[in-house]
């Protein structure tokens, strides 16, 4: 597997919060108003660290799904301007925001017929796991326990503990996806406990299950929910892959000051 997808087009609205207390330098500053996440500058672009990061796995075909919009030049014009060497850089257009499943869509011509990997653009995941996943031989995805998610990246667990959770069976196949468990729900599982952060592995079942399902109660079409009807309806079957390791979540302002002590200085390479 060589493809990757990275979901760009959201419209970074936390991002763009004022937040006093968040100690960013002022070109940061300038670009959480964008709400451009993945342009946000650690001395280089956000995006950069996560694309490298993608190509250290051994991915090489990277697709970045962003909007029509002119907010998006900025992050067109750079990847344009710059001389990758071990990815190439293409897009695809979601015309509008409609949920990460709907993203996912849009990259319908990039896939093909293979089989890709789809991550977030503002979050940075170990290569280590991103090639666990490229190395695969079926659908499947990440699943990163919480107590190590907690304590190797930046995510405060009191977010992580709102994220959806996935359900093993007893082959450790995906069960079902829990969004927003509640205590109780979390306490019943016992032992590890393992968090979505939206890194996956599909083939092209995914996108019929992208056209079949119904928005969620947010309005919007979401990947748990093509995944559960792929699951349900395609017989497609998608082994989870535990990990003890941190991802680095740049949702807030509040977030840059940690993940650019982590990157800064960390070499890049594209």
């Amino acid at each position: 597997m060589e493809k990757a997808v990275i979901l760009a087009r959201g419209l970074g609205t936390r991002m763009r919060n004022a937040d006093s207390g968040a100690l960013v330098k002022p070109e940061q500053n300038s670009a959480a108003d964008t709400g451009i996440k993945a342009m946000i500058p650690i001395d280089r672009p956000f995006l950069d660290y996560v694309m490298s990061a993608l190509a250290d796995a051994g991915f090489k075909k990277v697709c970045l799904v962003i909007g029509p919009g002119r907010e998006f030049d900025p992050l067109r014009n750079y990847y344009d301007s710059i001389k990758a060497r071990r990815v190439t850089i293409g897009y695809a257009i979601q015309e509008k925001p409609q949920g990460t499943a709907d993203a996912v869509a849009a990259a319908r011509e990039f896939a093909g017929d293979d089989e890709f990997a789809v991550i977030n653009s503002d979050n940075y995941y170990p290569a280590e796991a991103l090639g666990i996943l490229r190395k695969l031989d079926s659908c499947g995805t990440i699943a990163f326990e919480r107590n190590a998610l907690a304590e190797r990246g930046n995510i405060p667990i009191e977010r992580i503990s709102k994220y959806a959770l996935l359900e093993p069976d007893d082959d450790f196949y995906l069960k079902r996806i829990m969004e927003k468990p509640s205590v109780e729900y979390i306490s019943s599982l016992g032992g590890d406990v393992y968090v979505s952060m939206n890194c996956w592995r599909f083939s092209r079942s995914i996108f019929e299950a992208c056209r079949s399902i119904k928005p969620s109660v947010r309005g919007e079409y979401e990947i748990a929910s093509a995944v559960e009807y792929a699951m349900n309806h395609l017989g497609e079957k998608f082994r989870m892959m535990p990990v003890r390791m941190g991802v680095l979540d740049m949702t807030g302002r509040s977030d840059i000051k940690s993940v650019d002590s982590i990157l800064r200085g960390r070499e890049v390479n594209l």
